[in-house]
């Protein structure tokens, strides 16, 4: 005798099908979530970030620019390219992990709000952290790096 003649062939109340997305992809999506993407003002447009070590290192040679929370360097590119770039760099002399990334994100916050419209177009804008850089205020920050811009000319 088999255990199969015993179970009920009756299916067990209604049963939702399982989520397969159909041939056309998501059904909830809109049609413009697809679109191609919408070209910007040179004002809108957001900071390049600098990556490569050339760059850092290039930067480290032009216009540098000393304040108490950080060093602006800037770098003239002259290449006819008017974007502005950016990079951030903080020694492990500052701190551990923790107090490094605090600046850096103080850092990249305090750039996009001021040298996206004040900064030199065309140019490498590199901050370097320093060591009272993390208690100092946010506006003493932001007058520092407004002030060294106009140090700068620009």
């Amino acid at each position: 005798m088999s255990d199969e003649a015993h179970l009920s062939a009756k299916q067990s109340g209604p049963r939702t099908a399982a989520r397969v997305s159909g041939p056309h992809g998501d059904s909830r999506r809109t049609c413009s979530d697809s679109g191609t993407p919408r070209t910007r003002s040179q004002e809108a447009q957001r900071l390049i970030t600098i990556t490569k070590r050339a760059d850092f290192l290039a930067a480290n040679a032009a216009k540098r620019l000393g304040m108490p929370g950080f060093v602006l360097l800037i770098r003239d590119r002259a290449d006819g390219d008017t974007t502005k770039r950016l990079g951030i760099t903080v020694t492990k002399k500052i701190g551990n992990a923790v107090v490094r990334n605090r600046m850096k994100r103080r850092f990249r916050s305090l750039a996009h709000e001021i040298l996206t419209d004040g900064g030199h177009v065309g140019s490498d804008h590199v901050l370097i952290g320093r060591a009272g850089g993390v208690e100092r205020d946010f506006a003493e920050l932001r007058a520092d790096l407004l002030k060294a811009l106009r140090r700068a000319g620009g």
